[in-house]
This record gives structure tokens, sequence and C-alpha cells, in this order.
């Protein structure tokens, strides 16, 4: 018998045989990538991980574990390979064989001018703002490397890195050197500028003045980090020190009697890969803010006092905003300095919580509130019942690439360049406010005018509030 197939079917076979066969074998993840932007090679193997950080004179170990610690953040996409830290995805191509300058060893790590070089191609390469800040690269490297030579000291160097990082008026550009490199830095440059006699205040002392005197019933319970109660009125008060320092490390008392707790924090910090960083310091800082967020559920409103916050994680920054959020919604966006351009941009995304404080929200910042701080008022934005008050934010908003030099000093550069939904910069002018206060630029010249009328500082905000409230309706 002849038999007929159906238009449709037949129609269905020939488009299905001309189309390419997909190709559906899964790519693996163990090789050698290179990233796109940002410096560094990933090599993974069965058993475990190794990143190092690259420049054309360089290929420095940086960080290496287990497979099992970052296995379940990554993605592979034919011949890219993507990593997922918090919120943000950094991409790898795949190359083809380890860099040579990986395979050479380093004969003089303490070089001061190989040390110089490989910091110059860092900054070179991915600082992200030497048009912002109307830099001429050439002229700042040629000066600087006419100082060294082969006798140069670490102190020397110390300062010729620190005065190149000023130059570039990088807000996240910072050199770390050995404790003994630093503590005679500072003594030569106390010489030089003559000693300071007025009360100078630390970010966290300035902060436990100001919430000790705005909380009139204090709910705080197994944090130093964040403390809430109410003010007068029924108006809730979160104060948030840092955004970071929340993970539950499980850390040694004898340790932490001994060197302090933020030294042995980040001893045990800096043992975890960086995905697991950023997972334990967003479990921790949910913990806290669960236990805030019952507790001032009924008040009339809220203030948010990060004026004396200079950063942290941005993952953790986010976590505490959701509380506030009522649907998921697009809050920023970030590209990275790559070659002559930039990486493609990535999304940034503010999650909500099921039930969100809906009540109004009042942001208190400042010139000091940076970095992760930054991005929380970034973020805040978008949020339709939140207002800022106080003064403009730092404008440090750039994560900070941090690298190591070849004779172990740490060193970072702001190598991103964030945007609000309308593609708007805020780097170095920081995001303004609803309300001006005034607050003075200079660190120490402001938390002593809080710390000398602390009454004033809180009437201050509570009529900003009220104007504001005015002006709403």
């Amino acid at each position: 018998m002849n038999t007929k197939l159906p238009l449709f079917i037949v129609l269905l076979f020939l488009i299905a045989s001309c189309q390419p066969k997909r190709n559906t074998k899964k790519e693996s993840m163990y090789g050698t990538w290179q990233s796109i932007g940002y410096g560094k090679i990933l090599k993974i193997d069965s058993a475990k991980y190794q990143y190092y950080d690259i420049t054309k004179v360089s290929c420095l170990p940086s960080k290496e574990g287990d497979i099992s610690e970052i296995k379940n953040s990554i993605e592979v996409l034919n011949d890219t390979l993507a990593v997922k830290r918090g919120f943000n995805f950094y991409y790898y191509t795949r190359a083809t064989e380890f860099d040579d300058l990986c395979k050479k060893n380093i004969t003089d790590k303490n070089d001061p001018l190989l040390n110089f070089e490989v910091f110059s191609e860092t900054l070179k390469n991915h600082y992200a703002y030497f048009e912002l800040n109307g830099i001429n690269w050439d002229a700042v490297y040629k000066k600087a490397k006419e100082k060294i030579n082969p006798n140069t000291s670490e102190v020397e160097l110390y300062l010729i890195m620190q005065e190149v990082i000023d130059t570039l008026k990088d807000n996240h550009g910072y050199i770390e050197p050995t404790d003994k490199v630093y503590e005679l830095a500072e003594e030569q440059k106390a010489k030089e500028e003559g000693t300071n006699k007025l009360k100078e205040y630390g970010d966290f002392e300035i902060a436990d003045l100001v919430a000790k005197h705005f909380i009139i019933e204090d709910l705080t319970q197994d944090s130093w980090l964040i403390k809430w109660g109410k003010m007068e009125n029924n108006i809730g008060y979160i104060q948030i020190k840092t955004m970071f320092l929340y993970g539950d490390l499980s850390l040694n008392d004898s340790l932490i009697k001994e060197n302090g707790f933020v030294s042995t924090y980040m001893d045990e910090f800096n043992k975890l890969s960086y995905e697991e960083q950023i997972e334990k310091e967003v479990a921790g800082v949910r913990k806290i803010m669960e236990k805030v967020m019952q507790d001032l559920k009924d008040t009339q409103s809220i203030i948010i006092d990060v004026r004396f916050n200079g950063g942290g994680q941005d993952a953790v920054s986010l976590e505490i905003l959701h509380y506030f959020n009522v649907v998921r919604k697009q809050v920023a966006s970030k590209k990275a300095q790559y070659k002559n351009g930039f990486t493609k941009k990535t999304p940034i995304y503010l999650e909500a919580v099921k039930n969100p404080y809906t009540q109004p929200v009042y942001l208190l910042t400042s010139q000091q509130s940076a970095s992760a701080t930054d991005m929380l008022a970034l973020a805040s934005l978008e949020v339709n019942h939140l207002k800022r008050i106080g003064s403009h934010t730092n404008g440090a908003i750039s994560d900070a690439l941090e690298k190591t030099l070849p004779n172990e000093w740490y060193f970072s550069v702001s190598n991103e360049i964030y945007t609000d939904m309308q593609g708007k910069c805020y780097e170095n002018i920081g995001i303004p406010v609803d309300f001006e206060l005034n607050y003075p630029e200079d660190r120490q010249t402001f938390f002593r005018l809080v710390a000398d009328d602390l009454e004033a500082d809180k009437m201050n905000i509570l009529n900003a509030i009220k104007n504001l409230d005015v002006n709403e309706k």
C-alpha cells in the first residue's frame, strides 16, 4: 500500500533535518581559565582550584583550596566559565596553556623595581577612573619610577606607591605593607606633619555614643555590629557599624584576647574560598536582621543609621535592604575595566521578602558612608518609601580589585563602574540625600561635631523627618 504523510509532518521533518546538531556534551570545568577583566588565571582539576594574579610582568599565586569549596558556584557554557560570588558573576575563557610567567620562579621577591612594575601594570590595566579624575597615567608613572632604584628602601617604596594612589584619587585604592614598614612610615610622616592634639574618634567609638543616646528602648541581642531599639514616638532605630565581620567562624577566644577580634576574624576569613566568605557574611547578617525586623515590625517608621559605616561586602548591604523591598527589582548595573573598554554590564538585583517593612524608612548617610554602604544608598534609590537624610555618601562605589605584590604586600584598585537605573555614575560625588544636613567632609571634624552635642544631632534628624513628611503630604 502506498501511504502519504500529512504535509505538516513532512515540513517538520525537513526543517529538523536542516538544523545544525546541538552540542549536548557537557563542558568540563577542569583546565586553565583566564578572566575577562580582573587579571586572573584560574586552574581547576579534580582535587583543587588555584587562583593566580597576572600582569604582563608577573604571575603570582593568590588563593587555592579544595574543589568542593567552589564547584557549586561554577557553570560552564561552551568555552566560558562563570563563577558566582554573591550577586556577582565573573567570567573566564578557556586558556590553551598555563601562562609561561606562571612557571617561572621570581629570584628576588623584594626587588623594589619589580614590585613597582607589578603595582603599576595592575593600575594601568584595571583602574577605571583615569578619564573621570583627569589623570595622565604616563606622567604619573614616569614621575614615580624616577624615584626608584635597586637601593630604594621598603619605607620609601611604600610612600611612593601611596603617593601614586593619592594622585589617582582612587577611593578604593590602598597599599598595605608589613606592620613594621607601616609604623616606620607613620613615624616619618608624623615628624613632617607635627602632632594633632585634638581628640580623635574611631568609627565604632562614635557609633556607640550615638546609639546609646538615640535608643530609649534597647532591643539589641547577641550583636555588637548592629544595634537596634526604639526612639521616642515609636520610631525604630537601626545602627549598622559595618558591612562585614558577620560570619560565624568559630573563633578561638584566647586568640581574640591576644590579637583582637578583627585580626582573628580576618585570619580565619582568609582561609575560606571567595564564595564561602560571602555565604558566611550574608548568613550572619540575615540571622541578626530577622531579629531586628521582628522587634521593630510595629513601629511607625524606622531610621537606618550608616553615617559611620565604612563598608564591607555589597552582598551584606543588599541583604539588609531587602527587608524593606516589596518586589524583586533591578537597582543598578556594573561593568569592569577591560583592555581598552569594559566588560559587559552585570545587572544588580534587590530581592524581596514575604512580609517587607513598608512604613516610612529614613537612611542616615554622611561622607564617611563608603564602599558597600555606598551600594546600600545606591540601591535605596529604587525603594520608594525610603528617604535619605544627612549628606551624600563617600562615592567609593567600585569594588576593590585586591592583589598581592611579589613581596607579599597587599594592594587594591577601583576597577568597576556602577550606575543607577538611569545610567548615572556616582563615583567620587556619592549618592545624594533628600534632606541635607551639611555634615563636614573631614572625618574627625564630623565625628567631633556629633560627639560634642549628641542631642542636637538627634534633633536635627527628627526635624528633617518632620520636614520630609510635610513635603510628602
